[in-house]
């Protein structure tokens, strides 16, 4: 988010460590609204992932979806992660601007901080012909046990301790020479109704205030058994980031939901 232009997501997506502070434990009646337990799911391979993404057909005329190579983008390990002055406020970043390559399998559950690196993912940007502003950059993030649940849980707690912070990132390869990029962000939360078939949602808009010009991400977190669905828009100076076009989240909700089921 330190370069004036969006980029896709893995939510504009999450395949980065995320490193989460004690102490941000998610509040009671937070915006992660929980659907009823006990829908069945299970945890799709990687190629399996990929095949539940939404595709032109599933959307109809005037959707463009493309299908994203998970590290291709402004971040991952040869751009440089974008740090947080705050540890704690890390997971929003990696939320809207994932830092490490796909493919990294996470490990075995365990206690304290959720290092939510998925075991696979898949990266995606919608287009829309009638309205360009509303494309949306997402992803498919597969992790393992719980640890869908608790990522959302721990951003859930990040609302107040994060409301203002800064972020460094080094320059892209191609820039060497430039020195590091600070950037300050402000968070606000969007209340979203969890869509049909989803287990919980959040959404929040992020701003990357650095340089003249600001941009507003916002982005929709909805989680279906253990993974993951990501998407986020992004807005400019003072045109606001629309909120994620619904048909879009719920087709893609569906679909994943569907593939766990198969």
């Amino acid at each position: 988010m330190p370069h004036p232009a969006p980029r896709p997501p893995r939510i504009l997506l999450l395949s980065a460590a995320l490193l989460l502070a004690a102490g941000c434990a998610a509040p009671a009646g937070g915006s992660a609204d929980r659907a009823p337990a006990g829908v069945p799911s299970r945890e799709l391979s990687a190629a399996e992932l990929r095949a539940a993404a939404v595709t032109d057909a599933d959307l109809g005329p005037g959707f463009t979806v493309t299908v994203i190579t998970p590290g291709r983008g402004g971040t991952g390990p040869d751009g440089g992660r974008e740090a947080a002055d705050k540890p704690a406020c890390q997971p929003l970043l990696d939320a809207v601007a994932p830092a490490s390559a796909a493919g990294r399998a996470d490990g075995p559950a365990s206690e304290g901080p959720v290092p939510a690196v998925p075991y696979a993912e898949t990266d995606l940007s919608v287009a829309l012909a009638a309205d360009p502003a509303g494309s949306l950059y997402g992803g498919l993030l597969g992790y393992r046990g719980d640890r869908a649940a608790r990522l959302l849980d721990e951003l859930e707690g990040l609302f107040v301790p994060c409301a203002e912070f800064a972020s460094t990132a080094p320059p892209p390869p191609a820039e060497k020479g430039r020195g590091v990029t600070r950037t300050t962000h402000r968070l606000s939360r969007n209340e979203t109704p969890t869509p049909e078939g989803a287990d919980e949602v959040t959404g929040f808009t992020l701003t990357n205030e650095s340089g003249g010009v600001v941009l507003a991400q916002r982005a929709v977190l909805a989680r279906v058994g253990p993974a993951l669905v990501v998407f986020s828009t992004v807005g400019v100076g003072a045109e606001p980031a629309p909120a994620p076009d619904e048909r879009v989240v719920r087709r893609q909700v569906a679909g994943l939901r569907a593939a766990q089921r198969g």
